[in-house]
Order: structure tokens, then sequence, then C-alpha cells
């Protein structure tokens, strides 16, 4: 095992997306049109964390084949969060036609990154610019709802958005608590792990 912190965060990343998907889908109402995104949401980061912890779980040379095939997972699988995330926002804040555009539109983009990160380039900076919009339209959707709603779930999930794009920014500037011990993609779950429980916190509350 290369990188145990990274491994050891990334399992314990997709226990906790697993667990919130399982909560959510037992406490939310069948009803709601936000309830089956949200449980898609949680499902795809757990994938993605495990498949990821995976990667760097296993040693290259023979593996190599796997490790791609895991890598290339992983990030399809945030692909779908990022997806999710579309629909969440499109749903939240907007008239059902235009939700069902930003929608369509959505699913379009994401089957061109799907082709992008199979067949041009799997690095994980794309899927990082792949999440970055939703995560943003997701943000004034919350913020959009709140200021309709007064909702403190819309704030919980506000403050989980801004840790995301925190943990983005200290993944792709590789910043550490030790570079050995406790690497930048570390410190990235770690932050994630508390930007997914405030997510699910306002999830659960508006479905």
């Amino acid at each position: 095992m290369m990188q145990p912190d990274v491994v050891i965060t990334d399992y314990l990343l997709s226990i906790e997306a697993s667990l919130l998907t399982f909560f959510l889908w037992r406490s939310g109402s069948a009803g709601s049109d936000l309830r089956m995104p949200f449980v898609v949401f949680f499902a795809a980061i757990a994938l993605a964390a495990l498949a990821g912890g995976t990667v760097h779980a296993i040693s290259s040379g023979s593996a190599s084949s796997l490790g791609t095939v895991l890598w290339r997972g992983s990030l399809l699988a945030l692909g779908v969060a990022a997806l999710a995330a579309w629909v969440i926002g499109a749903r939240l804040a907007l008239p059902v036609p235009a939700a069902r555009v930003v929608q369509i539109v959505a699913a379009t983009a994401a089957a061109g990154y799907a082709v992008i990160v199979v067949a041009v380039n799997d690095s994980f900076w794309i899927a990082i610019a792949h999440y970055a919009p939703p995560t943003l339209f997701l943000f004034f959707a919350f913020a959009a709802d709140y200021r309709r709603a007064r909702d403190g779930s819309d704030l919980v999930g506000l403050i989980g958005l801004v840790l995301t794009l925190v943990a983005a920014i200290v993944q792709q500037r590789r910043i550490a608590l030790d570079p050995v011990y406790f690497d930048h993609n570390a410190l990235y779950h770690a932050i994630q792990a508390v930007a997914l429980f405030m997510i699910y916190r306002a999830g659960l509350g508006l479905v």
C-alpha cells in the first residue's frame, strides 16, 4: 500500500456516503422529487471513493490495467454525482420546464465528460472541472430556496458546498497537513467528509 492515509480516508468516505445514502433513502419522503437525485448523489460518491481508494491500495505493474479501470470508474462515478447535483439544483430552484431543460443539458454534458474520461484524458483535474459548475449551481439553488423559504436546511447545505469547494482547492494546490502521513489527498477526503454530512442534513430536511 503506497499511500495508506489516502486509502483509509477514501474508504472511510465511501462508508460515510453509503450510510448517508441508506439513511436518506429510508428517511426521505417517497413523494419528493428531490429524494432520488440526493440518493444517487451520495451513492455515486460512495462508489467513487471506494474505487479511488482501491486504486491507491493496489500496486503498479500487473495491477496497472485494473487500476486504470478502477480510476476511470471513480471519475465516471463523480460524473454521475455532478449530474445529480444539477438535477437537485434545477428541481429546487427552477420552474418545471426550465428544470427539464437544465437536466437535459446536464445529461448531455455528462455523456461528453464520460467520453473524455474514457478516451481522451483521465486526469483528476478533469473531474474537478466538471464537478465545479454543478456545485456552484447547487450553491445558488440553496441560496435561492433559503431566500424564499427561510429553511435552515438550505443554510447547512450552503456551508457544505463551500467546504466542497475548499476541499477541491486543497487537493489541486496540494495543501497537506503532512506530506507523508496526511497528504493533500487525505486532507481533501477529510474536508469532503464534513461537507457531505452537511449536504446530507440539508437534503434530509428538503426531501
